[in-house]
């Protein structure tokens, strides 16, 4: 059963029937102290990306200022409640995703897709590195429409300095935020609980020169 159709998403019908049972989820994050289940606090933001093993993507997005959490689980195929194992096996048809809550008063949308673009490699299929299969796609979810056009207009700009660079076509997609389903415990900040840990996320190459600043201006005083 498991093994098979690693890069083909499994439709509903072939995929693994999984369960009504939430994974537990850790009351606080190891790092920051902060809530992996909202609510959030009013005004925060979510984001939600795919750019390969879980662990170093959230890594990577924690460091960002202005980011209050982040949590990792599975999103993007069709099995209530994976299991790790089961998502491996290619028949959840689930990614592994990094989902970031941050106020944006102090972090734009903008300063993740920096991270998300920089530190993987968006023109490679259905992997990174040596991590081949379904789950290791590079897919970027946003919750309105606003993200959307964000996305959309970073992808684009991304593929120019790519292109510029002499790299090849960005495979990333970017889809509507679906169904999430939390990671073991385990996973959760692994990166922090396992310094050590294997992690193949890192700057790859190409800066991404993010959305033009707004002028300011300024308003008569009298």
């Amino acid at each position: 059963m498991f093994g098979r159709k690693k890069l083909e998403i499994p439709s509903p019908e072939e995929a693994l029937r999984g369960r009504a049972a939430r994974m537990p989820v850790p009351d606080a994050h190891l790092v920051f102290g902060t809530p992996l289940v909202g609510p959030w606090p009013k005004g925060f933001k979510l984001a939600m990306f795919g750019m390969g093993c879980f662990w170093g993507t959230e890594k990577f997005m924690w460091h960002v200022p202005g980011v209050y959490s982040t949590f990792v689980g599975y999103s993007g195929g069709h099995t209530p409640n994976p299991t790790y194992e089961e998502v491996c096996s290619g028949m959840t048809g689930h990614n592994e995703v990094a989902v970031v809550v941050y106020d944006p008063t102090k972090c734009s949308y903008d300063d993740l897709l920096k991270v998300y673009w920089e530190n993987h490699d968006p023109t490679q299929y259905m992997g990174q590195g040596n991590d081949i299969g379904t789950q290791y796609r590079s897919e970027i979810y946003y919750y309105d429409d606003e993200q959307c056009a964000a996305a959309e207009r970073s992808r684009a700009r991304y593929q120019r300095a790519l292109s510029d660079a002499g790299y090849g076509d960005i495979t990333t997609t970017i889809v509507p935020v679906g169904p999430f389903y939390y990671a073991e415990p385990v996973h959760q900040q692994y990166l922090e609980r396992y310094p050590w840990g294997y992690c193949n996320h890192g700057f790859c190459q190409v800066a991404y020169d993010g959305e033009p600043a707004v002028p300011r201006v300024e308003l008569p005083t009298d």
